[in-house]
């Protein structure tokens, strides 16, 4: 069906008033100061209020009508997947750093005093990991790109500053920082142009993954700016452009309902059709995100314009720590055509303490919701660490030479050399980052890690 059928198909629906496609046509959401006008949180206990306040004093928080009215079973609170998703939980804070907001709070605090307080948590919450701010930020002309991170060779990740929110946040997210207005903890840029330059400068770069914060924020005359860039014959080595949102489950009015739902649906065409491949990396961390028809109808239209959608997620304690719960979700991804991407370990940031897995259970719930899918569903890869050296997977739990290991390899690295090659870390039932696991047989070192620590040392020398 092509986009103009689909808007014929849309705009008979709309004339139905019941039709659960138009329920939500104006957007509205609320955040910790409006997290008490919620009609579903006024009627939980009053204890259970004031820890939200406390903690969204310290994480960010928003949410809009359609999770609260359609995503969360406000019957199976607090343990409901898309409650612990969204809305913060006494746990996400450290005793002591709970205590004391929650002291300042009761006792009225001044406000300068509880937001240097504030301030101070969320610098010990590791708010950029993975060396973001030192070796990932280019240059162009010799200036910083504040705005762009480039990892890996082949592809450039792009903060367009329109595009620094979200529809609704998730408690997990490892890009918190961008979201407590602090200024310093952004990766944003203004302009396009300097994308465009330094594209134009790095052949290299087949990819441009555009990232926030959610790009689908933006309005579509604005999101335009960034894209039709890539129509030019000067930027035909950037082959593949992906969109990485969770407005496909939190809001997916985006690609239905919202008024320039159409235009930017249109947008992706042309780019289709002048050989580009789009990518939507959809983050979808439970199947019930995938269940409402608007959810299933953002769905289609999106793949009727030619683009793929590619979906990913963190393993997150409270959650998704279950392996029915990724088998689910991955067979119903395949059903409406998506493609299982990436199962992440949750980053070593934020509230990692509420949320964070074992690798070995991680691989372990992995393994068992991988082997009852099919094939179309085992294109998924993890769990995957998006660490500082790269992106590594857990690949299984084995012995070798009468010592048990862990099974690791690189997806992505730093030095494109290091990639597909096993290696071997000891056995550690606690382990949930890679920095807490130690060498395999008697080694002092990772076989990755003495060229890495140049390249660590090489960057602070430049910044120093």
């Amino acid at each position: 069906m092509t986009l103009t059928e689909t808007k014929v198909k849309r705009d008979s629906m709309e004339k139905q008033s019941s039709s659960p496609l138009t329920k939500y046509t104006e957007f509205r959401h609320y955040t910790p100061k409006s997290l008490e006008e919620i009609p579903q949180v006024k009627k939980l206990d009053p204890e259970q209020r004031f820890e939200m306040k406390v903690v969204s004093r310290v994480l960010p928080f928003k949410v809009n009508q359609y999770v609260l009215n359609e995503l969360i079973d406000w019957d199976n609170i607090p343990a409901d997947p898309i409650f612990q998703l969204t809305f913060p939980q006494k746990g996400m804070l450290k005793d002591a750093d709970f205590n004391a907001v929650a002291d300042m709070l009761r006792n009225n605090a001044p406000s300068e005093e509880l937001k240097k307080k504030v301030h101070e948590i969320r610098y010990t919450l590791n708010p950029h990991p993975a060396d973001q701010m030192q070796l990932n930020v280019p240059k162009v002309n010799g200036e910083r790109l504040p705005g762009v991170q480039h990892k890996y060779k082949e592809t450039a990740l792009f903060f367009p500053t329109s595009g620094q929110t979200c529809h609704a946040y998730c408690t997990f997210c490892f890009r918190w920082a961008q979201f407590v207005g602090i200024n310093e903890l952004k990766f944003a840029s203004k302009e396009a142009s300097q994308l465009v330059e330094y594209l134009r400068q790095h052949k290299e770069v087949s990819d441009i993954l555009f990232t926030g914060g959610d790009p689908m924020v933006m309005k579509t005359r604005v999101f335009n700016r960034y894209l039709e860039p890539f129509l030019q014959s000067d930027l035909d080595h950037v082959q593949t452009i992906r969109i990485g949102t969770k407005a496909v489950a939190y809001w997916p009015q985006r690609f239905v309902t919202d008024s320039d739902a159409d235009e930017f649906l249109r947008t992706i065409e042309k780019l289709v059709s002048n050989g580009k491949h789009v990518a939507i990396m959809g983050h979808y961390n439970h199947w019930v995100e995938l269940e409402t028809p608007i959810a299933r109808e953002a769905i289609r239209r999106i793949r009727d314009t030619g683009a793929q959608i590619r979906t990913q997620s963190p393993l997150i304690r409270h959650i998704n720590d279950d392996p029915e719960v990724w088998e689910t979700m991955w067979r119903n991804q395949v059903r409406y055509g998506l493609i299982p991407y990436y199962m992440f370990v949750e980053r070593d940031t934020g509230a990692r303490n509420y949320f964070e897995v074992p690798l070995v259970e991680a691989w372990d719930i992995f393994r068992k919701a991988w082997m009852k899918v099919s094939g179309l569903g085992r294109t998924v890869r993890g769990p995957s660490m998006s660490a500082s050296p790269g992106k590594v997977e857990v690949q299984g739990v084995t012995e070798v030479r009468g010592e048990k290991v862990i099974v690791l390899r690189f997806i992505q690295g730093r030095n494109p050399d290091w990639v597909e090659r096993p290696f071997f870390a000891k056995y550690d039932q606690k382990a949930s980052w890679l920095d807490q696991l130690q060498p395999a047989f008697n080694e002092n070192k990772f076989f990755y890690e003495e060229e890495f620590e140049q390249v660590q040392a090489k960057a602070m020398a430049k910044a120093g």
